[in-house]
Order: C-alpha cells, then structure tokens, then sequence
C-alpha cells in the first residue's frame, strides 16, 4: 500500500483509458502521455498499461507502507527517496516507511509513477482512468488517501541491472515546443494563406488548459467559412478552431463530440509532446503534408 503525503497541483491513477467506448459517449481518458506512462512501468516490469500515478507541474510525495519498487518517468524533475537524491528514468526499491518526493518538473509538465504490480483500485468500464470531464473513474488523489498495490513477485536484480527505456529529451521551458498536424476533416474551414504560413505562427499554451485540452493563444487562425457546425466525433490529438482563431487540441479527457471544425489532428510523437506543455510556454504548429 502507498499512502499520498502532498498531491501537489493534480494527482491521478492513470492506465491506457477506455478504448472502444465512444460511441457510447465514454472518453478515452487515460495518460495524457502515453509514451512516459509506458515507460514507468516498464522501468518497475510491469505491463505497460499498468495503473500508475500521473503527477502535474508540482509533483507528489508519497510513502510506501510496504516494501515496493518504483519507477519515475515523464517531465523532468528532482527525484528523492528521504533526503537523498535518487534516480529518474531507473527503478528504485523503497523500504516500509520511505518517502519517495517526485518534485517540481523543470521541463515538461506530467510525471508518472509506477510501482510494480500496479495501482490496485476499481476499475470503471475496464480501466482504472481518473477522468476528470466525465468524473469516471477514482477521484482525484488528495494528502492522506491510501491505495492498494498489486501483488507482484519480487524482481530480482535483473530489473536493476536493465538498461532504463529513455524517451525524448523535453524542451525547456524558454524553449518552443513543435507540434506536427495532419490535415483534419474540416481544414477547409480555415483561411488556406494562415495554414501555409503556420509554422510562422506564434502561439503560447494557456494557463486554462488542463488534462481536456490544451489552448493556445497567440496567432489567430482566421476562418475561411462562416457559421458552426453540427457536433462532430473527436479524437485525441484533434486540433480544433474555435471562432477565436486559437486552437484547442483536445488531450485525454476530451468529450466524445464537438461542434467546432477540426482542421488538423496531431501525430502520435506530437499529441505525446502536447500532454508535456508548460503554461506560457510557446508552441509551433507545424502542417504535415
């Protein structure tokens, strides 16, 4: 078991979400990024859809209250077990009573944290997914909750004698981060002469955006087409054009459905890198062909 010291700015169980259900109108959910959920959880050997711990901007502390094994993937940031510094990207044992402190991330925005066997709480329509638009799933995590490990067998030293998975470096917070787009079903709504000149197109990530979306303003995208239209399926990675001209790309608890014309939809290494976007910092859309 593992107890939740400081949750700090948002603190969920995140595993692969709720693939399959939207028609239904149930949202994927799940890590907002993938990648990095995947690679925590294989730093610890789990599956890499295991249940873990997605932490946001400020980080989390927690106590094992039981000998278990740990991995920290995702933003980069001060990793601690008590006092001393401990190893991001490498699986660690925590004795009964340590206290892991994943800190502030310095670049990126989401840090998980696995531990081997999993977060063991209910699952809702097959995933144990926080999502914080519909509320499925458990609440968000707050100081003082406990959760349940599953079992696991003890790894051995081979785990820790594994190469550790790396992923991307992240852009730094001064730095820009590029965002790559296929053209969206409805790309003719915006203005041709914005979308070839896109990649010149300045925009910095809102402090309003959350685990739904990402807005970014900046640039006005103008429209090409007046009026609305009927809502629409939507996809994670979909980059919406609301009539303010600045983009929302929807995340991991995006809705089902929605109304504004979606002009581009992100590849999978870019809707990763979104989920990892800083408030204030700056983003480049770039148009694939």
């Amino acid at each position: 078991m593992i107890e939740v010291i400081s949750a700090g700015a948002l603190l969920t169980v995140q595993d692969l979400g709720r693939a399959g259900l939207a028609h239904l109108g149930v949202p994927r959910s799940g890590a907002a990024d993938v990648r990095s959920l995947r690679r925590a959880n294989t730093l610890v050997g789990n599956a890499p859809g295991a249940a873990a711990l997605e932490a946001t901007l400020t980080g989390a502390v927690l106590r094992a209250l039981a000998p278990m094994v740990v991995g920290v993937a995702g933003a980069e940031a001060p990793v601690f077990v008590g006092d001393v510094p401990a190893p991001l990207g490498r699986p660690m044992r925590l004795a009964a009573g340590q206290v892991l402190d994943a800190g502030e991330a310095t670049a990126g925005a989401r840090t998980y944290i696995a531990v081997r066997g999993g977060i063991d709480v209910p699952a809702v329509l097959g995933s144990r997914s926080t999502d914080v638009l519909s509320g499925l799933g458990p609440a968000p995590l707050a100081a003082g909750d406990r959760l349940r490990v599953g079992a696991a067998a003890d790894p051995g030293q081979e785990l820790f004698a594994a190469g550790a998975p790396t992923g991307p470096a992240l852009p730094g917070t001064d730095e820009a981060v590029t965002l790559r787009m296929l053209a969206g079903p409805r790309a003719d709504w915006a203005d041709p002469a914005a979308i070839a000149d896109l990649a010149h197109r300045s925009f910095v990530a809102s402090d309003r955006s959350n685990r739904v979306g990402l807005r970014l303003a900046g640039d006005a995208i103008p429209r090409a087409r007046e009026g609305e239209l009927a809502s629409e399926g939507m996809v994670p990675g979909a980059v919406q054009l609301p009539p303010s001209g600045e983009p929302v790309v929807f995340l991991a608890d995006h809705p089902t459905t929605g109304g504004y014309p979606v002009i581009g939809v992100l590849d999978s290494a870019s809707l990763a890198a979104a989920a990892q976007v800083r408030p204030g910092q700056r983003v480049r859309l770039v148009a694939s062909r």
